[in-house]
């Protein structure tokens, strides 16, 4: 079976199939043209020639060319290889042509490797191992999905154990998103270079890591570089996810499947959220280890919330590396093994054993990147790790490059301004839907405040809570306010006279305008700036707090939970949806049609003026919105070739969180203050990238290049 998955009317318009020489084929059990060693292919024998033959017999005896010491002599200089290539350039000569030819016959090869390809995993069906995959891989979105929720639902436990101001809140939230806009350009782009397995588990182990090492650290600065770190790694593992899984699909099952998998990003949320009901509560739930190391619930959660990463990454140490990827660096050898084991595994569930692997020829692209390995005698090995980075990076850098060519581009830009601005306004409002319910709250909370005018105690004991209460003109002498707490409660222009405050912890109370005589304050959280505008006569401070506290458990924090469990579980039918239509309806009207429908969904907002109305159109919007993504997720992985698919989708997903980031300083300003400006705003960015992704060509028909 040689020739059997080579079809006539897929190469058309191919070269003359007489040049064999160009080609990898197999015959009686050898590989013509293909060098095992390095893992490249070879179009032809290696020429012969004498002059380097010569040199090497005679070189370190002439005068002229000096010998550096410790220099590995059979292998040219980095510095020199660009002269060495000068020399050699006898006409004909497939290892020296013109660049320019290399890469049209490399396009050639790759578009004969794309239908061919096409043809193998239709043979190799889709069965147990792309489940398995699906699984695997379906974690590791998981864990992308949690994260994005961990830093919210820790913050209000967060901010009182690390005394955090409100930029350092506000830094907190949005360093999560910087570091996955970076570790998706940065990962995602040598995914493409160093294979998509080897990357991912990269990925994996950074966010891991991290994520399990947040938990533990007590002081703002160290948190806040783990969850950065965390972020960069689990923000790499998208692109490569969706790249890899894309490469184990046919062509009729790609966008289906690939929806179906986006189904754990949903998981994410809903697992982030009833972890966070069920854990951070429970305030008891920790340990300390004297009175400077404390481990409270939220770090449990953050603890727990790190386990879907590492089921991932352990499950992926027995998958394989993507055989696409594979032939693409001219590695058919290991290709096909991994293509056959696929075809194996598949017909034995299917119960058909006997079925045989019939491919024994693949198309393999002529390599031309030419990558300069040192060997271990050569320079030292900081120099030799140098020169294997800076080549890596500058190859992704040409692969940034290439998604901006003129066959690119305007793909490109169009796909840029449509996942920009469907970050802009999903992740704007859904930082938005939670504060406006904190707003409504807030405001219901403060409707019940009780006010005492002109009150007048004296020899009297507070051993109790006093909440939202203000207190103006009065007078109090010779009190005491033992083992108490107060919570959001004003004095106003009142006396204290000889009182005693002991064991007081405070939230969100103030003392204006008051005068404060022989009054003695001992082990209180009744600090300085707590004091506005106040006269302190004879008074004493003994023994203040130290640190910050958890002062109250707010009642209103599952409301919270239950707003994200609801809003995650809201993209369940329109993931359904979206996976059944995808090959149906097409990519294009799958994201116009649901950007378009988001975007109406928005003016309804308009109408949300309660807790109950700001959850029922979070829900209707997240369930609208979630199909574009997934038609986004799809039609990124299609519209680039294979050595450039993750590179690409890595940059668009950057955008999309440098939007996300926006979104989220953008919207919240607005809090309390208006409603227009963020609907107006999110409507207006969901109808121009709707609209622009209408001139987006359709891939559904498309092979993988």
């Amino acid at each position: 079976m040689d020739d059997g998955y080579r079809n006539t009317n897929l190469y058309q318009g191919g070269r003359d199939t007489n040049q064999v020489s160009d080609d990898y084929r197999y015959q009686d059990g050898n590989y013509e043209g293909y060098t095992s060693n390095d893992g490249y292919y070879r179009g032809g024998d290696e020429p012969t020639h004498e002059e380097d033959a010569q040199s090497d017999v005679t070189e370190g005896h002439d005068e002229d060319d000096e010998v550096y010491e410790g220099e590995y002599q059979g292998i040219p200089h980095p510095d020199d290889i660009k002269a060495k290539q000068k020399q050699r350039a006898p006409a004909g000569d497939d290892d020296y042509r013109d660049r320019a030819d290399l890469m049209a016959e490399r396009m050639e090869d790759e578009e004969q490797l794309a239908h061919q390809y096409e043809n193998i995993i239709e043979e190799c069906g889709h069965g147990r191992f792309q489940w398995t995959l699906f699984f695997v891989l379906g974690l590791a979105l998981m864990a992308d999905g949690v994260e994005l929720f961990v830093v919210g639902f820790v913050l209000p436990s967060a901010e009182k154990d690390m005394c955090l101001s409100s930029s350092n809140k506000g830094m907190l939230g949005l360093i999560v998103y910087l570091g996955m806009m970076v570790g998706a350009v940065m990962l995602g782009g040598l995914a493409d270079k160093l294979g998509r397995k080897k990357c991912l588990i990269i990925s994996l182990s950074i966010n891991a890591a991290f994520a399990f090492l947040s938990s533990f650290v007590q002081g703002y600065g160290f948190f806040l570089f783990c969850r950065l770190i965390s972020g960069l790694g689990i923000g790499g593992s998208l692109p490569i996810v969706f790249a890899y899984f894309s490469e184990f699909l046919s062509r009729e099952k790609r966008g289906e499947h690939l929806s179906w998998l986006c189904m754990f990003w949903m998981i994410g949320g809903i697992f982030a959220s009833a972890m966070a009901w069920s854990i951070i509560p429970h305030y008891g739930w920790g340990f300390s280890m004297g009175t400077k190391y404390h481990f409270h619930s939220w770090r449990v959660f953050v603890l727990v919330c790190s386990l879907p990463c590492i089921a991932s990454l352990v499950a992926l140490k027995f998958m394989p590396e993507s055989p696409r990827f594979l032939l693409e660096m001219g590695k058919h050898d290991e290709a096909w093994m991994i293509l056959k084991h696929v075809h194996d595994t598949n017909m034995r569930a299917k119960g058909e054993p006997e079925r045989v692997f019939t491919v024994s020829y693949i198309k393999t692209p002529k390599q031309v990147d030419e990558f300069i390995e040192i060997q271990s005698s050569t320079g030292t090995w900081y120099q030799r790790w140098l020169v294997r980075i800076t080549t890596t990076f500058k190859q992704v850098w040409d692969n940034v490059l290439y998604c901006l060519t003129a066959q690119y581009r305007m793909n490109t830009l169009i796909l840029a301004v449509v996942w920009f601005t469907m970050a802009l306004s999903y992740y704007g409002l859904i930082v938005w839907f939670p504060d406006m319910i904190r707003y409504f709250q807030e405001e219901e909370y403060e409707s019940r405040v009780k006010i005492f005018d002109e009150e007048e105690v004296s020899h009297f004991t507070f051993n109790f809570t006093l909440e939202n209460q203000v207190h103006r003109n009065g007078e109090y002498r010779n009190d005491k306010f033992i083992g108490m707490k107060f919570k959001e409660v004003r004095f106003e222009d009142s006396l204290f006279e000889e009182c005693y405050f002991e064991d007081v912890t405070s939230s969100e109370t103030f003392f204006e305008n008051c005068t404060i005589i022989s009054t003695v304050f001992y082990n209180t959280d009744l600090y300085e700036h707590k004091f506005i505008n106040c006269r302190l006569i004879n008074s004493t401070f003994l023994k203040e707090k130290e640190g910050c506290h958890m002062d109250f458990e707010e009642d209103n924090d599952f409301l919270i939970y239950l707003v994200s469990f609801l809003g995650s579980l809201s993209v369940l039918p329109g993931n359904i949806i979206s996976a059944l239509l995808m090959d149906k309806i097409g990519r294009i009207k799958m994201i116009g049609g649901s950007m378009l429908i988001s975007a109406v969904c928005c003016f309804f907002l308009f109408f949300g003026n309660s807790e109950s109305a700001m959850i029922g159109w979070q829900c209707l919007f997240c369930g609208a919105s979630i199909a574009a993504w997934n038609a986004l997720d799809v039609i990124t992985v299609e519209l680039y070739p294979t050595d450039k698919r993750a590179t690409a989708f890595g940059i668009l997903n950057g955008l999309c969180k440098f939007g996300a980031i926006l979104g989220n300083s953008i919207f919240a300003s607005f809090v309390g203050i208006t409603k227009v400006v963020p609907i107006l705003l999110a409507s207006s960015a969901l109808v121009g990238g709707g609209l622009l992704a209408l001139r987006l060509p359709e891939t559904r028909d498309q092979v993988l290049m």
